[in-house]
């Protein structure tokens, strides 16, 4: 049986109205011949709603209740879509992540998928039904309920369709596909028609918000093929694929901003091996999430590190390294929280030389501030201030074209 997965976010199950228009959706890809599996977000804000109401009543509520809670959210709405296929003559069943046996890790509110029982799903398939599974959640080896943290739908669809074996995994979201960069920053964005794996998890690791990096980490590491659309409407959105010969000829893809970052620095630090690997450490111990780090050598005996993290780590990080600091000699401990990442990445950038030159003179030409530099093979990052980061975001697009599509923009 040739098997879709198709996964429908908050914001397309947010109603009735828009619960049948995504039931209908799901309909018309039975009468192709595709055996089904839908994944479910909560309803429009209704996971905002629910970690109000935890807070009300805790301001520091325990991680596994927090998961008990906002695993209802996805079981209310996998229900409605089944009731809303069984009213339109269509034989459905729902199934929480705990009944397909999406086993997970123990770490409560950011678990990890270990393993999925296909079977369950494929033996419904067989009957001639459509599965619809919540999204997000899955159990421990002890089966508590966990969650795998914001966007963890786009994760169990991507894992479903590897799982199973699908032809493709469809992300229905209330975009047309993926941009070249924010359309609300950059107005003139184009939707990409097709993104290599490897550009996806660099946008979305650089916040990037269309895909959970999670999620495309799965599609690249099983191959499945994603394609992200809009449930609106019948438009081919973008592909998230194999990265191929003529993806190189595109020197820049696309170039995102993420604010809300901030900057630990620790300042004079012992130069000696195994310094940083204590440091990281206490970091991983906290499971604090950390992006970007530069490490300079300004003497003999003392070097610089400093590391990027989201502002919601913060506060944890500070404690970590508070506690690492006097064992590893350092002099000072500095930190930004008003200081944002901007990116632009590409494939082409491994064949083609001008990219730093490009991006660093419009943001010159801008008059923006760099504050530090990093990069990978596709990938040129730069901290800026975080009230310039929307103007520099806006220079580098205009300097790689990325208002026109792939194939229009300036080869150099």
């Amino acid at each position: 049986m040739k098997i879709i997965v198709q996964k429908f976010g908050g914001t397309s199950v947010a109603n009735a109205a828009k619960i049948r228009r995504a039931a209908k959706r799901v309909i018309d890809t039975v009468k192709k011949g595709y055996g089904v599996v839908v994944v479910a977000s909560a309803r429009g804000k209704q996971t905002d709603e629910l970690i109000a109401d935890a807070l009300e009543l805790d301001p520091n509520p325990p991680k596994r209740e927090m998961d008990q809670l906002l695993s209802t959210g996805e079981q209310q709405s996998v229900s409605l879509f089944a009731m809303a296929l069984h009213a339109m003559g269509y034989d459905a069943i729902s199934f929480t992540g705990g009944q397909i046996r999406m086993i997970t890790d123990g770490v409560f509110t950011k678990a990890r998928i270990k393993s999925i029982d296909a079977e369950r799903i494929h033996r419904q398939l067989d009957l001639g039904r459509i599965v619809i599974v919540a999204g997000f959640q899955g159990i421990d080896e002890e089966e508590n309920i966990t969650t795998l943290g914001r966007g963890g739908s786009d994760t169990t669809a991507v894992a479903l369709a590897a799982a199973m074996g699908a032809n493709e995994c469809e992300i229905y979201t209330d975009v047309d596909g993926i941009y070249t960069t924010d359309p609300r920053i950059f107005p003139d964005a184009v939707k990409m028609s097709q993104i290599s794996y490897e550009e996806m998890l660099e946008m979305a690791s650089l916040g990037a918000g269309v895909m959970h990096i999670r999620a495309v980490g799965f599609g690249m590491r099983y191959n499945v093929k994603i394609h992200v659309r809009n449930s609106g409407n019948e438009n081919e959105g973008t592909l998230i694929t194999a990265e191929d010969s003529k993806m190189e000829g595109v020197v820049v893809s696309g170039a995102t901003v993420q604010k809300d970052m901030a900057k630990i620095s620790l300042i004079g630090v012992d130069n000696v091996p195994g310094n940083a690997a204590k440091i990281f450490a206490h970091l991983s111990k906290a499971k604090v999430v950390v992006n970007d780090i530069i490490q300079t050598e300004i003497s003999d005996e003392k070097a610089n590190l400093s590391f990027m993290i989201g502002t919601s780590d913060l506060q944890t990080a500070k404690e970590a390294v508070d506690q690492i600091k006097d064992e590893v000699n350092c002099q000072q401990v500095f930190i930004r929280d008003d200081i944002a990442e901007v990116s632009v990445v590409g494939v082409g950038m491994r064949t083609h030389y001008g990219v730093a030159e490009k991006m660093f003179g419009a943001l010159a030409e801008a008059r923006v501030n760099i504050d530090s530099i990093t990069t990978s093979e596709i990938r040129i990052s730069v901290a800026v201030d975080e009230d310039e980061a929307e103007k520099a975001l806006k220079a580098v697009c205009v300097a790689f074209e990325l208002d026109k599509q792939a194939e229009a923009r300036t080869k150099y």
